[in-house]
């Protein structure tokens, strides 16, 4: 018991929080997703149990052997982003999916979490050379093979999630300020050749997210039914399962893509506000737990798992009122999903860890200072 006390309970409770939200909302949902031949509740509270026990693991599993063995994680996440395109599945275009029968992952979740630990010692490394040129091109040739697979398949969304985190951890390194305007000159020119390795529904996405109403019964009609959805649920909301846009199936993808629609129609902008409250809490205390780490390892491995978090809601929510082109980027520990739900938990895990690590040093510190 002394141990699990050692955890961060104030993040971790700002996380169960989420999920709570999420659970409640799918349990609204149950009815209206009964066609689909899932118990999409009972599935995703399977997958938030098990990665809860994931987190405890990783808390009380020792972080450095990711340090130490980053190299060979760099290879196996380009390995799983290979072996998806020679044998995944497709699903709306992409081929981003392996279908094991009883379940379908999608193995780019977790190549997000195997990246961050290979980013977080190749910058906690080469802190002290992030002023050459040299070092910043062979991180950027580093991830760019990364999203070249994931545009390969094509994944327009955790493409533009690899790059955010690569490019923000390497800002908060000690890279020269004056290399960011050139690396952003560069994203600018990747954007746009990425434009001609999108398929056609993409890139009406792309054309119609600032104008939904162009195509309202097309490309735009998911984003006018989540603002509607998001308009309907005034300041209290309608409650669990009594909203009109998530229940009578005018809102697409309600359980994944626009959870916080059905969250803020539902519950009001009150639960919209508890929600953004509770990744405030989550963005705080990973700041927090960042700023104290013990290593630079754990320090750049913290702020990529806030940014990865921070981009996904910001692109997510973005999208769910109209601000942010439809990407199928998940609501980190909201939206329905195992391969999303078990990767955020590990990547929290390993977080624990970084957070017990520094309490056991400041431990350290305070019996040697007697």
């Amino acid at each position: 018991m002394r141990s699990i006390a050692k955890i961060d309970w104030i993040l971790l409770s700002a996380v169960l929080f989420l999920c709570s939200v999420s659970l409640l909302v799918l349990y609204g949902l149950s009815n209206t997703l009964s066609d689909l031949g899932l118990n999409f509740f009972v599935r995703q509270l399977i997958f938030m149990v098990m990665g809860f026990f994931l987190m405890i693991f990783f808390a009380y599993f020792d972080y450095d052997y990711f340090r130490s063995n980053s190299t060979f994680i760099y290879f196996l996440a380009l390995a799983i982003l290979a072996v998806i395109l020679l044998f995944g599945t497709t699903v709306r275009s992409t081929t981003g999916w392996i279908d094991l029968g009883f379940v379908a992952i999608q193995p780019v979740e977790i190549v997000k979490v195997l990246l961050i630990i290979f980013f977080a010692h190749f910058f906690a490394k080469k802190r002290q050379e992030l002023g050459d040129v040299t070092t910043v091109i062979v991180s950027t040739i580093l991830i760019g093979l990364a999203v070249m697979l994931v545009m390969m398949q094509p994944d327009l969304g955790s493409s533009l999630i690899l790059l955010g985190i690569w490019f923000g951890m390497l800002f908060m390194s000690s890279i020269r300020k004056s290399f960011v305007g050139v690396i952003m000159g560069l994203g600018l020119v990747v954007v746009f050749i990425s434009w001609f390795f999108l398929v056609e529904y993409q890139r009406d996405r792309l054309m119609t997210f600032m104008r939904p109403e162009l195509d309202p019964q097309g490309s735009g009609y998911n984003v006018i039914q989540s603002m509607i959805a998001i308009g309907s649920g005034g300041f209290y909301g309608k409650g669990i399962g009594q909203g009109s846009q998530s229940q009578l199936h005018f809102l697409p993808e309600r359980h994944t893509d626009f959870i916080f629609a059905v969250v803020t129609e539902e519950f009001g902008f009150l639960g919209a506000t508890l929600v953004l409250l509770a990744f405030g809490v989550v963005f705080y205390r990973l700041y927090v737990i960042a700023r104290s780490s013990s290593t630079h390892f754990g320090y750049f491995f913290v702020v990529g798992v806030m940014i990865m978090i921070l981009i996904q809601m910001v692109i997510n929510i973005g999208m769910n009122i109209g601000l942010m082109p439809v990407t199928g980027i998940p609501l980190p520990f909201m939206s329905y999903g195992g391969s999303s739900t078990l990767s955020m938990f590990i990547a929290l895990g390993i977080v624990m860890s970084v957070y017990r690590r520094r309490r056991e040093v400041m431990k350290t510190h305070m019996r040697e200072s007697y």
